[in-house]
């Protein structure tokens, strides 16, 4: 038995969430490791992906690859679906939800999205309702596939071979779409929010956007943590989509999580309550938030994160 799993990298750099993917999927087989891409990025990360626990490297490349969108990453992995059926395993992103719903409609074959956790007898887990509920369910076909929630089990390093094997695409036709320009985002210093040891979040309570950078970013910064957000604070704009945390936003399991002026709805609490220790800052002592933090302290935002800041800087010099 084995198992594909589609590698999530950009360039000849791994994405964690790969380590994620192959952990999550050991349990059904042998794992080959798929990387769509331009040619040479699959020989630059087999050792990391051998040391993930990927028995073979598919380098599945293609000259025009940087050119196109989506459609190299499905016909490589409908190839290997139809040549030789097994379960295919990919990232709960906004990508990685779109190239499952294209193959499983050519392969026939079913589909499990956002799925955080899958069963050696094909079945997979779904957290529904925030997380009150865990859910068993099973794909049918003999190519069954699941996208992964990002965050939702930590990596397990398992060596294996990892070797290499060859799978040139095709070019694109006139049927596929081309980027002719693009302009990437350019990523910050903090560390990514589903891997960070330390989390810094903000709900309503941190008041405005200047709010949000001085006390939920400025604290971040201090600690070296990721940001993290409530779905509010994302649709008044205070802060970027990819920072939310939740049930529609990330699952973030990190050794330390900071809520500032969060409520603790079961939105946001189903995407964080796992994590290791959870102080809360708000100034509403009956507020949900507390229930489950480990160390609560009622104050208000704007007064005590000042203060915590200057006490973090004064232990540094």
């Amino acid at each position: 038995m084995h198992v594909y799993v589609l590698v999530e990298h950009t360039g000849a750099t791994l994405s964690p969430i790969t380590g994620e993917l192959i952990t999550v999927a050991r349990p059904l087989g042998v794992v080959s490791a798929v990387v769509v891409g331009a040619p040479g990025e699959a020989a630059a990360l087999a050792p990391s992906l051998a040391e993930l626990g990927a028995a073979q490297v598919i380098d599945a490349s293609a000259a025009d690859y940087t050119s196109r969108l989506i459609t190299p990453e499905v016909d490589a992995l409908q190839a290997l679906g139809a040549a030789n059926p097994a379960p295919i395993v990919i990232a709960a992103t906004a990508t990685g939800n779109e190239i499952a719903g294209r193959l499983a409609a050519r392969l026939g074959a079913g589909v499990l999205t956002n799925v955080v956790g899958i069963a050696a007898d094909r079945t997979a887990h779904h957290e529904i309702f925030g997380g009150a509920y865990k859910t068993t369910t099973a794909a049918g076909g003999s190519t069954p596939i699941y996208t992964l929630r990002p965050g939702s089990v930590k990596a397990v390093p398992e060596a294996a071979a990892g070797q290499l094997a060859p799978m040139p695409l095709p070019a694109a036709t006139e049927r596929d779409v081309r980027v002719t320009s693009f302009t990437p985002k350019v990523r910050g210093d903090r560390p990514e929010l589903t891997q960070a040891a330390t989390v810094v979040s903000g709900g309503r309570g941190i008041g405005d956007a200047d709010g949000f950078r001085d006390y939920v970013e400025g604290l971040a910064d201090e600690l070296g943590a990721a940001v993290g957000s409530t779905r509010d604070i994302v649709d008044l704009g205070y802060a970027d989509p990819e920072t939310q945390v939740g049930q529609t936003g990330a699952t973030v399991s990190p050794d330390l999580y900071i809520a500032l002026g969060i409520s603790g709805a079961i939105q946001h609490t189903s995407g964080m309550q796992t994590s290791g220790t959870i102080v809360a800052v708000n100034q509403d002592r009956d507020e949900p938030i507390f229930a489950i933090s480990d160390i609560g302290v009622v104050a208000d935002v704007e007064e005590f994160v000042p203060e915590l800041i200057k006490a973090l800087q004064a232990r540094k010099q």
